[in-house]
């Protein structure tokens, strides 16, 4: 990861520290995921901060941030699989899908563990999920949750998920304890309700903790106030990760120091054992993780998510530009 202690606050100047990689957020019940990263900035005193998909209020568990150029790496998470264990509360359902609403029905009829199995395998493997109201999913530029905080409530498309595992860990009579490894667009709230519909009796999510994305997973991850509890800011970067963590599944490319000197000033260069296509990891020996580039058609590679720190520190050892064309 790369920092620079710049503290300036003056002339215009953007307010805290050059802060590039990732912070593996656990993030607490009862906040925003907003909330948690605006927390982690203050702490870190980082001038720029993003998070990698929002977790409900509810919910806590792993919650990627990340700092400075490495914000430009947040769609790959985004995009990730996802893992998660969560509570389900049968016999209830909610106006959110979760213990947030107000309950609007109840059921007293009894579940048996083997109905809980039985109903179960209609949600593994590949299917089409209603997304619930309360979530991010936009109409018309105007997030759904927002309408339905309005009482509106509008027709939406099933969306294509897949569960690649759902086990069910414990059953208490009421409470149902679930670990779901999933795509990413699945509705934790929409599998509670869907399961509640499909036993009869309805049903909400209690808990909610999310415990991996991609390759990360939440031993990897820190609390908050286990950063606050760093008195010298300096010292919180220790549990900053570099910006290629959690990147491994994308090919690795090693560049000379010509095709790292004009790929960083935008051209297209030429690299030794390049995939046949996809995004390509980018490193060169002097200067480490340079960014994300993709391979063209041509078998060379295009800059797509380079770290502008970077850009003016690299020097040609030739001048014949031909030669990466």
């Amino acid at each position: 990861m790369s920092k620079s202690r710049n503290r300036s606050r003056g002339n215009g100047a953007s307010k805290g520290r050059d802060v590039n990689g990732f912070l593996l957020l656990d993030k607490p019940a009862g906040i925003s995921s907003n909330g948690a990263l605006q927390r982690a900035k203050f702490f870190l005193d980082a001038k720029k901060a993003g998070h990698t998909g929002s977790l409900d209020p509810i919910a806590t568990g792993l919650l990627p941030l990340c700092f400075g150029e490495t914000t430009k790496l947040s769609s790959f998470f985004l995009n990730a699989d996802k893992r998660y264990i969560t509570k389900v509360r049968l016999g209830e359902t909610t106006t959110t899908g979760d213990s947030e609403g107000e309950i609007i029905t109840s059921s007293s009829a009894s579940v048996t563990v083997e109905d809980i199995h039985k109903a179960l395998e209609a949600f593994r493997g590949d299917y089409k999920q209603m997304p619930p109201m309360f979530s991010a999913i936009k109409k018309d530029g105007q997030p759904l949750y927002k309408l339905a905080r309005q009482g509106i409530e509008i027709e939406r498309e099933p969306r294509d998920v897949s569960v690649y595992e759902l086990t069910l860990h414990e059953f208490d009579g009421r409470d149902v304890v679930l670990e779901i490894s999933c795509s990413r667009g699945f509705y934790v709230r929409s599998l509670a309700v869907d399961l509640g519909n499909a036993l009869g009796v309805g049903g909400h999510v209690i808990e909610l903790r999310r415990t991996g994305v991609g390759e990360l997973t939440i031993d990897q991850s820190v609390t908050l106030e286990q950063l606050e509890a760093v008195a010298e800011v300096e010292h919180r970067d220790n549990f900053v990760l570099p910006s290629d963590v959690g990147l491994a599944h994308i090919p690795k490319v090693n560049l000379s120091v010509d095709a790292t000197f004009y790929l960083l000033r935008g051209q297209i260069v030429s690299a030794a054992r390049l995939p046949a296509e996809g995004w390509v990891r980018l490193y060169s020996e002097a200067n480490g993780f340079l960014g994300l580039g993709s391979v063209t058609d041509d078998g060379r590679v295009a800059p797509k998510r380079l770290f502008q720190h970077l850009t003016h520190s690299v020097s040609p050892t030739r001048t014949k530009f031909s030669e990466n064309r």
